[in-house]
């Protein structure tokens, strides 16, 4: 887990990092995120003069935002867990927002990383898995049942392989940073083989790994085209694991993207600007708009 202290302008005051223990169990889980928000508060008071006014926090799976309750999280064990009112209580009773953490980690890009001063823009973290945040004027819209941007279930190849989600030629399936690892390792002959050594070879110009690049670069332009035709977005952010590869990503990807398009508007594509404190930042941001949206009415 990361967590961090996040000043009203976005600013990373403080950030520490903590094991989420998830051998433990679930409960084991929600335990140690209430200690580890409580250290936090006591370290600010210590430290800044102050605890923390409002906290936020970003969490994988399915969330009911309006209820403040963290649903389903198949990796954490999660069912309808009432995070926001256990927070509430452990921190003394300040308000606290709860956000999913890929529109939570688009959320920071689009205001103070890659994506600030774009009104319109798609934030798509490659890592296990495929997600999207859609950005839309400084805030994130999460859809009628909060399943917006899942970008990951778009299927590009109707014959591809199977997905966790009962379809078949999903883009997570096939341009994930875990399907590169995939394809790697089986087309490498190396079981320990990831997508780092996969994008070291294309580096090199081997071509087996050139050849596991390219269709996961072409998957990938394929979902990307469909989103952008759907959603018209200035900006494309690019984050997660594969997009550490830097240019060995985004030279043939902006060139498989521009390919396809016929009548539609090129987005700018950029990398992410924020790593992996994405998360921890867009959390502080819904902490502020929560007192912001408290002040305003």
């Amino acid at each position: 887990m990361k967590a961090a202290l996040v000043g009203a302008d976005g600013t990373l005051l403080h950030e520490a990092r903590r094991a989420t223990g998830r051998d433990r169990g679930a409960e084991a889980v929600v335990e140690t995120i209430l200690g580890f928000a409580a250290d936090l508060r006591a370290y600010g008071e210590e430290h800044f003069g102050e605890g923390a006014v409002a906290a936020g926090v970003a969490v994988p799976g399915i969330i009911d935002t309006e209820r403040g309750v963290a649903v389903y999280a198949a990796n954490l064990g999660w069912r309808d867990v009432p995070l926001r009112k256990l927070l509430g209580e452990r921190l003394g009773g300040i308000p606290v927002a709860l956000g999913h953490d890929v529109r939570t980690g688009g959320l920071a890009e689009g205001r103070i990383g890659a994506g600030k001063g774009a009104d319109r823009f798609l934030f798509v973290p490659l890592g296990t898995g495929i997600a999207g945040a859609i950005g839309i004027a400084g805030t994130i819209e999460a859809g009628a049942h909060g399943y917006a941007g899942e970008i990951g279930h778009i299927v590009v190849r109707p014959d591809g392989p199977d997905c966790g989600c009962g379809q078949r030629g999903c883009l997570e399936t096939l341009a994930s940073a875990a399907a590169v690892s995939r394809a790697w390792a089986t087309a490498s002959g190396d079981p320990g083989a990831d997508a780092a050594d996969c994008a070291k070879a294309v580096a090199s110009g081997d071509r087996a790994a050139l050849r596991v690049w390219q269709d996961a670069v072409d998957a990938l332009a394929a979902g990307l085209v469909i989103a952008l035709t759907l959603l018209d977005p200035r900006t494309l952010i690019i984050g997660g694991g594969l997009a550490e590869a830097g240019e060995t990503l985004f030279t043939p990807l902006r060139a498989a993207v521009e390919e396809r398009v016929t009548f539609q508007k090129l987005p700018h594509i950029v990398p992410a600007a924020l790593g992996d404190t994405a998360g921890c930042l867009g959390a502080g941001l819904l902490a502020w708009d929560l007192l912001s949206t408290e002040v305003s009415a």
